[in-house]
């Protein structure tokens, strides 16, 4: 690689496999086996971060609000700083960019390990750590979306069911570290784990399809999609859904322990939640690509349940109507998830996916910066988390609500995989000017 860098060769494309179209499979299959083990080390870290959470507060003695911006700032920057993973990706290649990023994931947690403040929380998980994140996940679930076009529901399923089997053994696992090691020997561990994206990042092999070159450079599709109405508009739904998503991750153990429950069993159903989210994904991903119409019709049915499963919480006071909605709120919010990636293939095309996505992921960082904290405010002012999970359910809500105004939401006999993918129909696309956009088709 050196060698050819020294040459003035560019290392991405003499590395790239060049195909007319995405080959649904080969090694393919690979990047969904590193996407797998990514997405556990980045989002199964990020939603067992709940058991660390009561933690912080009684070590630092502060309110539930302020500690929430450790995982708050985490998720946002990872989001935020996704269009630098993007660009860099489209430079340099995914791999060593992913690869940087699990180097920088592993120190913000080493460093956060010495932690004597919040202050320092925040900016080694929240800033270091988010920063390795935002070069890790969307390079590499864009790449892998440009391997697949008729299977791309399922093999994203397969791939982020990574987060299910993780979020249902680290749960547990760190409330076992605390016991044993406290807080600054399990994030000393949580760091030792981070640095296996380093491995992750290797299995990625960038792929060139034909209709790159049509698509233009990066500030053309920047402009294109700046000008493309339903890709604005997807872009708020996910906006909205993302404000109200993670907040039992964060907040559903301290929740139980209100309700007097003890912290181990409260961390296990977080594990219930991981096994149900794992299920979901896959039959999510399977029914994206079995169901004729456009896959947002499934990410709003999704969407909706998981909103009003959500609002049901403050309800539940049973340990097993706790249990059940604890089952139905992690196989609707796992089987989003998928989908959620599927549908910007099809709004914008897998040329601008790189593009698209990290503009998607930075916007929506709003949500996941402000989502959290307000929880932890209502909690606050309120004393208990009835009205932060019922506010959560409803940013969901209002989310699925946005999503029925995108094209061809209401057309039964619309094809799953849009023509974008097509290399025949893409090579005879007009691309357009910056001052003309894509307009809302």
């Amino acid at each position: 690689m050196f060698a050819r860098l020294a040459s003035g060769g560019s290392p991405v494309t003499s590395q790239m496999a060049h195909k007319a179209e995405p080959p649904d499979g080969g090694w393919g299959w690979m990047v969904v086996l590193s996407a797998f083990f990514q997405s556990a080390l980045v989002f199964g870290v990020l939603r067992s971060f709940g058991v660390f959470f009561v933690e912080f507060v009684a070590a630092f003695e502060e309110q539930a609000a302020r500690v929430s911006w450790i995982a708050s700032i985490g998720i946002a920057v990872q989001q935020f700083g996704s269009p630098v993973g993007s660009a860099l990706s489209t430079k340099f290649g995914p791999r060593p960019v992913v690869m940087a990023g699990g180097i920088l994931a592993a120190l913000g947690m080493l460093l956060a390990s010495f932690a004597t403040s919040l202050t320092h929380l925040y900016l080694s998980i929240g800033l270091l750590s988010g920063s390795g994140w935002a070069l890790t996940f969307t390079p590499t679930l864009a790449c892998l979306s440009r391997y697949f076009s008729r299977r791309r529901s399922l093999a994203t399923g397969l791939a982020l069911t990574g987060v299910g089997l993780s979020s249902f053994a680290f749960a547990p696992l760190f409330q076992w570290l605390l016991s044993y090691y406290a807080w600054r020997g399990a994030l000393l561990l949580v760091s030792a784990l981070s640095l296996h994206l380093v491995a992750c990042g290797a299995l990625l092999r960038p792929l060139s399809l034909a209709e790159d070159p049509a698509v233009g450079g990066p500030g053309t599709q920047l402009t294109s999609l700046l000008h493309h109405g339903p890709f604005l508009r997807y872009t708020v739904a996910l906006t909205l859904i993302n404000t109200g998503y993670f907040i039992p991750y964060v907040h559903l153990v301290a929740h139980l322990q209100d309700l007097d429950w003890d912290p181990l069993p409260a961390a296990f159903l977080l594990s219930v939640v991981a096994i149900s989210d794992l299920v979901g994904r896959v039959a999510s991903g399977w029914l994206g690509d079995a169901v004729p119409g456009p896959v947002a019709r499934l990410l709003m049915l999704w969407t909706t349940l998981t909103g009003v499963i959500l609002a049901l919480f403050p309800v539940a006071l049973a340990p097993t109507a706790l249990v059940a909605l604890a089952v139905a709120y992690g196989f609707t919010s796992g089987a989003l998830t998928p989908v959620a990636f599927s549908v910007l293939p099809e709004l914008v095309g897998t040329g601008k996916i790189y593009c698209g996505l990290g503009l998607v992921q930075m916007v929506e960082s709003i949500g996941g910066l402000l989502g959290a904290p307000l929880s932890g405010y209502l909690r606050d002012v309120t004393g208990n988390y009835t009205a932060s999970f019922v506010v959560s359910g409803a940013f969901l809500l209002a989310g699925s609500g946005v999503l029925i105004t995108l094209p061809h939401f209401f057309c039964f006999s619309a094809p799953t995989s849009k023509p974008q993918d097509l290399v025949t129909e893409t090579l005879g696309t007009k691309v357009p000017l910056p001052s003309e956009g894509l307009g809302e088709e």
